[in-house]
């Protein structure tokens, strides 16, 4: 018995040597950098190291809510970011049915070149993504070039300058770039499905959109609550780099979510302390968040996500 319980350690052991190396990237680049969070508590003027700083406790934190234009800001920035990420949220189905559909192709070379084609642009830079953006919709782009050509319009449009509809053009962005990353989870999910059911659906005489109705949306509709779940555990945590080249002098009020307000305080005013203090109210109000989804998930689901 001694022999068997040395030889259960030793493998236990040898398992958690495994994922060490990944604990140890979740600590460099998840818990070490949570060390920038005491700037917030220190009147902090570079070049000069932290130690030279006069220690100011919560001044930074009260300073959000005591200047009214300050909270003006705020109120925008926040305004912006739920906007944006509410969208997101409400079309977060899209990759879903996508999915479906893409399933459902039964040309194996078209399928998997939709597949590849819808995937690529997810490791595709938003810069490049810009540098797209700018040749097709800028004044002198292929739109605008065609258009004025053919006599459709007059003058070029300013697609990219104008904020008109500004919330729902980052969204189709970033479901472009996205969407068919997204749809990878919800593939392997469909083909986790018992192909008997679908079998004896089709001999039931089930056309194909009802065994989808009945058979492949219910199957993904766990994946899919768990991914809303995260989404909204991450609802203020929209990004940064597609809001930072698609901003300009003309869409910066609608396009400036809270990731992007504080680089531009931090690095355009020279605001670092309030920029941490107030990524360090958006990390506790994400953990809030994260703790009510899990709560719902559990109450809905019977089983929570964490």
């Amino acid at each position: 018995m001694r022999l068997l319980e040395d030889r259960r350690k030793a493998r236990a052991f040898r398992e958690f040597l495994y994922i060490v190396p990944f604990l140890a990237i979740v600590a460099i680049f998840s818990y070490y950098p949570l060390y920038g969070w005491f700037y917030a508590f220190f009147d902090y003027k570079p070049p000069f190291p932290i130690t030279w700083d006069k220690f100011v406790g919560l001044k930074w934190f009260t300073t959000m809510v005591s200047n009214k234009v300050r909270i003006n800001q705020l109120i925008e920035v926040l305004r912006n970011t739920f906007a944006i990420s509410g969208l997101s949220l409400f079309f977060s189905w899209f990759p879903m049915v996508f999915a479906i559909f893409l399933n459902e192709i039964k040309f194996t070379k078209f399928k998997k070149f939709v597949q590849t084609v819808t995937t690529l642009p997810n490791f595709i830079s938003w810069v490049l993504v810009y540098s797209l953006a700018y040749s097709v919709f800028s004044s002198t782009g292929a739109v605008n070039s065609v258009a004025m050509n053919l006599g459709l319009l007059q003058e070029p449009e300013i697609f990219l300058a104008s904020s008109d509809h500004i919330w729902f053009k980052m969204w189709l962005w970033l479901t472009w770039k996205n969407a068919g990353w997204a749809a990878i989870m919800y593939i392997a999910a469909i083909a986790g499905i018992d192909e008997e059911m679908i079998t004896a659906a089709k001999v039931d005489g089930a056309s194909r959109m009802r065994i989808i109705w009945h058979i492949t949306i219910p199957s993904l509709l766990p994946t899919y609550f768990v991914i809303i779940m995260l989404n909204l555990a991450n609802f203020l945590s929209n990004g940064f780099e597609q809001f930072y080249v698609f901003q300009n002098a003309f869409n910066k009020d609608y396009i400036q979510v809270l990731d992007l307000y504080v680089y531009n305080l931090a690095m355009g005013s020279g605001g670092y302390s309030l920029s941490v203090a107030i990524s360090m109210f958006k990390s506790v109000v994400s953990i809030i968040l994260l703790c009510t989804a899990n709560g719902v998930s559990k109450m809905v689901r019977g089983q929570g996500f964490i």
